[in-house]
């Protein structure tokens, strides 16, 4: 070392220059990040090593230490998959108590509101017929169960009890294929026969093809069978169309949409009345119809047009008649004194004028001035007799006035129905002497 600084003093001095001047400008200069250069070439150099002295102790002293920490890990992860199976197990039981409770809150709701003496029942097990559609239930003969009983729920009819044992019952339900009962449309009124397909739907049978049936209309019982009181609900239409001899209509069972688990047995049932069908659609505003009649008032928005005849204009006469002058018709005493009808719009108290004769018309008048006059001979002269010719000289007796007033009537108030009166024929002279009277042939 010493021969080699001796030898090459000159060379080792000016190296440690220029590494100095280095370093100096290396502190001085910074990167675009203000960090010295010097920094970042320490950085640089020294993060190799870095990584290659963690990786030693990554899988050396670093694993041996994960060892030892994770022996416990994997008891403790099998605890906690027992307790999170336990606590899945419990909602879903807790879950189920509570739809059961708010089933049989509703049952209870429904049996306490209904008039009908109902039993409550749960279904404890399925039927093993291949296409049959029964359940078991925990109420039998000791509960007053008999055979026929209808079973529903608060959302609709169920089925019926086709067995009735000591502890349980079997239930038919209405999608079994056996089963039948009569029902009638809400909106309608349309009567058939419900009948299981043995499928989710049902099946209305024994409607005409000309009655009508819409789609969503519900159906409810109609006691025909004797079994389901009448009034209960069955089902919405879900399809209908025309059959060869009978429509086919389509409904969804309403009673067992959310399962059967839960429900009553009608020991006595009530019928019920079929609500009504709600309104399609409001109703519209419209204005009132135009008055084309000058001297009427035109009658006010919202209120309803009502045509008069002349008998209501009359009896509306009366009826004024009888408000001014304090006569309640119909109320007044025997032998009390009716209202003045003279005073009525429309009565007169002199017989009406005799209406004039009709004149000729200018075609007439032609025809019967062409027409030859017959020739008449002169009449001979009446000799006048003294009676005769006092009864001229007398002065004329007045005429009779009437008595009472002429009511005047609408002639469109007669009768419609009433023939009309025979026209009066003038009968000729009988001849005295008990003589016939000539006829016209010779």
């Amino acid at each position: 070392m010493d021969f080699f600084l001796s030898r090459y003093r000159n060379l080792t001095v000016l190296l440690i220059v220029i590494v100095a001047q280095l370093l100096l400008l290396a502190y001085q200069v910074k990167s675009n990040n203000n960090v010295a250069l010097i920094r970042v070439w320490a950085v640089t150099a020294v993060t190799p090593v870095e990584q290659g002295l963690e990786l030693v102790r990554r899988y050396t002293w670093g694993f041996v230490e994960d060892y030892f920490v994770l022996l416990g890990v994997r008891s403790q992860n099998e605890k906690l998959q027992h307790e999170n199976g336990q606590l899945k197990l419990e909602n879903h039981y807790l879950k189920a108590e509570l739809s059961t409770a708010d089933r049989a809150q509703a049952l209870s709701v429904f049996q306490a509101h209904s008039p009908s003496k109902t039993v409550a029942a749960r279904v404890i097990g399925n039927g093993t017929g291949a296409n049959s559609k029964v359940v078991f239930v925990d109420r039998g003969a000791v509960s007053g169960i008999e055979n026929g009983m209808a079973v529903v729920t608060p959302d609709g009819i169920v089925g019926k009890v086709v067995d009735a044992y000591p502890m349980a019952s079997l239930v038919m339900l209405i999608t079994d294929p056996t089963f039948a009962a009569g029902v009638i449309s809400q909106k309608n009124h349309v009567r058939g026969t419900l009948k299981g397909l043995g499928q989710t739907k049902c099946l209305v049978d024994y409607a005409q093809n000309e009655e009508k049936v819409d789609e969503g209309e519900w159906f409810y019982t109609s006691g025909d069978d004797r079994i389901f009181p009448r009034g209960f609900p069955v089902g919405q239409v879900s399809s209908v169309r025309n059959g060869k001899t009978f429509k086919e209509i389509y409904l969804v069972p309403s009673g067992m949409q959310g399962g059967v688990e839960e429900v009553l047995i009608m020991l006595q049932g009530q019928h019920l009345q079929i609500p009504d069908s709600a309104t399609a659609s409001s109703g519209y505003k419209i204005l009132a119809a135009p008055n084309d009649a000058p001297g009427e008032p035109v009658q006010p928005t919202g209120q309803s047009t009502v045509l008069t005849t002349d008998a209501d204009r009359l009896r509306e006469q009366y009826k004024q008649s009888g408000e001014a002058q304090h006569h309640v018709f119909g109320e007044g005493l025997p032998g009390s004194a009716p209202p003045d009808f003279t005073k009525i719009q429309g009565v007169r108290a002199t017989a009406p004028a005799a209406r004039p004769p009709e004149t000729a018309t200018q075609p007439n008048r032609e025809r019967e001035a062409a027409q030859p006059k017959p020739v008449t001979p002169p009449a001979a002269t009446p000799v006048e007799t003294p009676a005769k010719a006092a009864a001229a000289t007398a002065p004329p007796k007045p005429k009779p006035r009437p008595t009472a007033p002429i009511l005047v009537t609408d002639p469109t108030d007669a009768d419609p129905d009433a023939p009309p009166p025979a026209p009066k024929t003038d009968k000729p002279a009988k001849p005295p002497g008990g003589a016939q009277p000539p006829s016209g042939n010779p």
